[in-house]
């Protein structure tokens, strides 16, 4: 029918200008005006419609055609330079874009950590960000936790029969640049990474450690002459340990026997970690195997929350994170399983005694207290050992204690008191406030937690910091005649111008504080009294600090800065001071305080080396002919003191990078957490 009708309108004559006739027959012909489907034929009859357009449709159509080709132009230029900027970057910060937009990287460490909500971070105004050092890069994940063995590092060499085997750096892009949001708290400037949560209840095992990439090897930093003193040490103290006190907690070294405080050889797990950063490979591979087979925990024996938690719980999880063991992990979790009864209290503030065979836990026989340095410097242990077990009860049961402690009265301008009681969790003797025994490494792990858990759990951060300046407002003076800063006490209104050696912790923490973004004069603290604690060596008579020392305000003429009473002229081998010297040649580059620790090695081998093996603490540190040796090595001579005194020495700053691990109050470093 279609086609009839087109063969009939050919016959009538030549097709209308403004019309095209459309055949739809394949075997119909068309006139001489027909469409025939030529290229020729459409190119004439394009250019008849487009003559039969009024001036200004064309006129409309050509400058529709130029704006299009303009614009086409300005488009190709700008996503061409795009192109090529987005070719130019390095391939690890593509994929750091891709994989965490918008987020930040502040100081990641080793091992990744759960996530949890943010917590009160929106009280805080952003300030500008503020240069740090380039983060590796880390893959993120979802929000569980991720249990990692750390890698076990490949940079071992031989160096005057010592091998140094210590976690592998991870190496970052020289030229990556970071931003951090940065938060303010009383002009501190803090920088928060993403917030953690608490790790999943059910347990996982850990993987096995990975072997470290050539690309991630660095080559060791040569060990020098004092780090080879200090190998020396430690080889004369394990001799008399292992001849004498194998598998006993201390080594009384000139009786050449063994006290028992735990029986569980708390001086060799103390030891473990020190052996493997000293590179002293016989020596650990000794240690493993008594570890191995002769460690025992079920045992009908009292222990002590605290010193079991610091020492044997920290040194266990220690050496795993170093060596990649999994037997001291195994040996952590046991352990950590059988001090969990300490924390069932009315209150939830954790008993100081556990016996770990029988699961049952109790106060000291004179008071129901327990001391608040005790039960609020447990938790970075405990924390790490949910985030590699998967199970949250550990975790949770410190973080209840630190969320009570933040809660209470009785502290003055962030200063806590002595002691707290179990049953109603409250602190009692109050008015009497000390950064000296019974209250130290509460504020050391206040800011240690707050690192260790990335930066965010903003509670921990605002009490360490109203400590601080508590301790500006109430604690600190100056002695005469050398006008040396010192940290004294508080009792009910009255300052008493005394300093517990312990309190030497207080320059190395501040040094850490400020190296993680807090105010620029905490460092200026710690150099002030990093001072002070060196004078009080340098004016003693042996060159080895008492226990306790008296400073005097008022010049008196025949008189030095420090005064010592009898009953605090002793010196236990004590690591405090050495470890601030750490800190504050790690951060500073001062050779001084290298010099100054090597002075005070010098004296421990003048004063307290025993010949057939060991080290023993003195009664008298004012009497160098009769030092009055006490007969006994504490265990943190070696896991502490020694440990120290390696790393003061040493040029490598990824010798225990301080960017990726936090050392808890014995010295036993644990990585700090990135997120998962």
């Amino acid at each position: 029918m279609y086609a009839g009708a087109a063969a009939a309108a050919a016959a009538a004559g030549p097709p209308r200008r403004d019309f095209i006739s459309v055949s739809l027959g394949p075997e119909e012909t068309v006139g001489a005006g027909g469409y025939n489907n030529s290229k020729a034929w459409r190119r004439r009859s394009c250019w008849r419609k487009w003559k039969q357009l009024s001036r200004l449709q064309r006129s409309v159509i050509l400058f529709l055609f130029a704006f299009l080709a303009v614009c086409g132009v300005i488009s190709y230029t700008s996503m061409g330079e795009a192109w090529k900027s987005l070719t130019n970057k390095p391939l690890d910060d593509q994929r750091t874009e891709q994989e965490i937009p918008g987020v930040k990287l502040a100081n990641p460490a080793v091992l990744p950590a759960p996530q949890k909500a943010d917590a009160n971070r929106g009280d805080y105004p952003e300030l500008s960000p503020q240069k740090q050092p380039n983060p590796p890069h880390v893959h993120r994940g979802p929000s569980n936790l991720q249990i990692k063995a750390p890698q076990r590092d490949t940079r071992l060499k031989t160096r005057h029969s010592t091998i140094r085997a210590v976690e592998g750096p991870v190496q970052t892009d020289k030229g990556e640049k970071t931003e951090k949001s940065i938060i303010s708290w009383r002009g501190a400037v803090i920088e928060p990474d993403q917030n953690t949560e608490p790790p999943s209840s059910k347990i996982k095992e850990p993987e096995k450690p990975s072997s470290v990439e050539a690309e991630d090897q660095k080559e060791p930093v040569p060990i020098n002459e004092r780090q080879l003193a200090v190998i020396e040490a430690f080889r004369h103290a394990w001799r008399g340990y292992k001849d004498f006190a194998w598998g006993h907690d201390e080594l009384k070294p000139l009786s050449k026997s063994y006290s028992e405080w735990f029986g569980l050889g708390l001086t060799l797990i103390d030891a473990l970690d020190t052996m493997w950063i000293l590179g002293l490979k016989e020596e650990f591979e000794e240690a493993r195997k008594w570890v191995a087979n002769d460690l025992v925990f079920d045992k009908n024996v009292d222990v002590n929350l605290f010193e079991s938690t610091i020492r044997i719980l920290g040194g266990l999880l220690s050496t795993y994170h170093l060596s990649g063991d999994s037997l001291f992990l195994e040996k952590a979790k046991d352990i950590g399983n059988r001090l969990m009864p300490a924390f069932k209290t009315p209150s939830k503030i954790p008993y100081s005694d556990v016996n770990i065979g029988r699961g049952t836990a109790h106060p000291p026989r004179w008071t129901s207290d327990s001391t608040v340095a005790e039960v609020t410097s447990i938790q970075l242990e405990f924390r790490e050992l949910s985030r590699l077990t998967g199970d949250e009860k550990f975790q949770k049961a410190v973080d209840e204690v630190m969320k009570h402690v933040h809660t209470l009265s009785g502290k003055n301008d962030g200063l806590v008191p002595m002691f707290i009681n179990t049953n109603s969790g409250q602190f009692t003797h109050l008015g009497v406030y000390t950064l000296g025994a019974r209250a130290d490494s509460y504020y050391e792990y206040l800011l240690k937690q707050w690192i260790q858990g990335g930066k965010k759990e903003n509670e921990l951060l605002e009490d360490y910091m109203r400590a601080i300046e508590g301790v500006k407002k109430h604690l600190l003076q100056r002695s005469a005649p050398k006008k040396l800063t010192f940290v004294g006490e508080l009792a009910h209104g009255h300052f008493s111008a005394k300093m517990d050696h312990l309190v030497c912790f207080l320059p190395g923490t501040l040094a850490l504080g400020a190296h993680n973004g807090l105010d620029a004069d905490h460092m200026k603290l710690a150099e002030a009294l990093i001072e002070t604690c060196y004078q009080m060596y340098a004016q003693v008579e042996t060159g080895l600090s008492p226990e306790i020392v008296h400073f005097n305000l008022h010049a008196q003429k025949g008189h030095k800065d420090v005064e010592i009473k009898p009953a605090d002229r002793h010196n236990l081998l004590r690591p405090e001071t050495v470890e601030s010297l750490f800190y504050m040649y790690r951060f500073t580059g001062d050779k001084k305080y290298q010099d100054w620790g090597w002075e005070i090695l010098q004296n421990f081998n003048k004063y307290t080396r025993v010949p057939t093996g060991g080290y023993t603490s003195i009664n008298n540190v004012q009497n160098p002919s009769n030092p009055e040796p006490r007969d006994k090595m504490e265990s943190f001579f070696l896991g502490e003191t020694l440990k120290y005194m390696f790393l003061l020495f040493s040029d490598d700053i990824d010798l225990i990078n301080l960017d990726k691990y936090i050392f808890n109050t014995e010295a036993h470093p644990l990585p700090i957490w990135v997120p998962a």
